[in-house]
């Protein structure tokens, strides 16, 4: 442990080697209200322990795709002046439940009904007979009509 931090805090350079984060995406997220730190006299940024968990929370998220506003929001939905318990965690993440079904949904249908289309080389997806036959959806709207969730419009 580091001069002068405290167990429960890790200096920005302990916490990138522990969460295996760069430096500088650790000052990102903090600019972005994902992480905080206190400053010590000297200017140098300390982060509580249970930080490396709000990391880990978000590079999972993001690898998954859920964007950077929805992150914070989540994390704001955690309890301020103790460290989020496993409950508090559990109550979180049910806000992504229906997200990631949806997007789980739209991945399998483009896996299964483009599968063949990638390959024929026509690169018209509006004249194509497969993915819009008679081009029947080209007075629904412009855009990805088949892979857009249900409702939405482009």
């Amino acid at each position: 442990m580091a001069e002068g931090v405290g167990e429960l805090e890790l200096t920005v350079g302990q916490l990138a080697r522990r969460s295996g984060t760069s430096v500088s995406a650790l000052r990102f997220y903090e600019r972005q209200r994902l992480i905080s730190s206190r400053r010590t006299a000297g200017n140098q940024r300390r982060y509580h322990r249970d930080t490396l968990r709000r990391v880990a929370l978000i590079r999972i998220a993001q690898r998954v795709g859920i964007p950077l506003v929805d992150i914070r929001a989540a994390l704001e939905t955690l309890p301020d002046g103790r460290v989020p318990g496993r409950r508090d965690w559990m109550r979180m993440s049910q806000v992504w439940q229906d997200e990631l079904t949806e997007r789980i949904r739209l991945l399998t249908h483009l896996r299964d009904s483009f599968a063949d289309c990638i390959g024929c080389g026509c690169l018209s997806i509006s004249h194509c007979s497969l993915a819009n036959p008679d081009d029947r959806l080209g007075g629904v709207g412009n855009g990805p009509r088949v892979l857009l969730p249900r409702g939405e419009t482009g």
